[in-house]
């Protein structure tokens, strides 16, 4: 019998062998399944799951809760945005909770802005956590232009802080601004270079942030040191997305949902490196 089949209603237990969501390109359209607004609360249930969360990593339930927590991004739940917040500090164990949950709180809306501001805030939380609820602030306001002004503006009195900050999350922070073209950020950023306070892993130096952010044109010293810099000042093409990287039995490399501690150490380093290698492609 499939864990927690007797504890959800339908059509909340059809996500307990919906499947593997590593098989899955794009998130399937939920709400065809017949849920509604009153499905809310046992969504979150699941969502917050401990019991599936750590059911057998080849099962189909151990992904259920990751179809919770879609399902209620396409309904706009706010009501799912305090428990959701609540699931930052297993992202050391879990990376699908970092890579989802922007775009999960980015679709839910603006609601998420106050308590997302007090998590980041909050120097309690540990730093990848604090980074998932910046990465969120960002895609809110991508998502949501009327609120873009508000995003950058707790980013960057975030970053202000930087002189006690993590050199990681000051760089987290710029990179959050940086994708959300922030150049009137730009004075904390540079403060916060000329402090030696930024991990330059990970948007790299000074100069090239300015250079992505248009406040500098790419001088020829520059172009020496880059040569992917394009052939016209200031522009910076774009690379293809990396081929997704498979294993010698066909397998994807996408991290499952719950595996031993040494794995789960390595794919958080992974995580790390994807990020920076991704920031640093987009300006290539």
């Amino acid at each position: 019998m499939l864990m927690g089949n007797e504890t959800y209603q339908p059509p909340v237990d059809l996500l307990l062998i919906y499947g593997d969501c590593r098989k899955f390109p794009q998130w399937p359209d939920y709400l065809e399944l017949g849920f509604g607004p009153e499905h809310v609360p046992e969504l979150i249930r699941m969502a917050m799951d401990a019991e599936l969360s750590v059911a057998d990593s080849d099962s189909m339930e151990v992904w259920a809760p990751v179809h919770a927590w879609r399902t209620l991004a396409q309904l706009h739940a706010e009501a799912a945005i305090e428990p959701l917040i609540s699931l930052f500090h297993k992202v050391d164990d879990d990376d699908w909770i970092s890579d989802d949950m922007p775009k999960v709180l980015g679709m839910i809306g603006p609601a998420a802005i106050p308590p997302l501001t007090a998590y980041l805030a909050d120097e309690q939380h540990g730093l990848w956590p604090r980074v998932t609820a910046g990465s969120c602030l960002q895609q809110i306001g991508e998502d949501h232009p009327t609120s873009r002004d508000e995003c950058v503006g707790i980013l960057t009195r975030q970053l202000e802080l930087f002189e006690k900050q993590d050199e990681t999350f000051n760089g987290m922070l710029i990179s959050s601004l940086e994708d959300l073209k922030a150049v009137e950020a730009a004075p904390v950023m540079g403060r916060a270079f000329a402090a030696d306070a930024v991990d330059e892993s990970i948007m790299g130096d000074w100069e090239d942030v300015q250079v992505d952010l248009g406040l500098k044109e790419a001088d020829e010293d520059y172009r020496k040191k880059n040569p992917w810099v394009g052939a016209l000042p200031g522009i910076i093409p774009l690379l293809p997305p990396p081929e997704p990287l498979v294993s010698e039995a066909g397998g994807s490399f996408l991290p499952s949902r719950n595996v031993s501690p040494k794995v789960k150490s390595k794919t958080k380093s992974k995580r790390k490196q994807a990020k920076s290698s991704r920031k640093k492609n987009r300006k290539r």
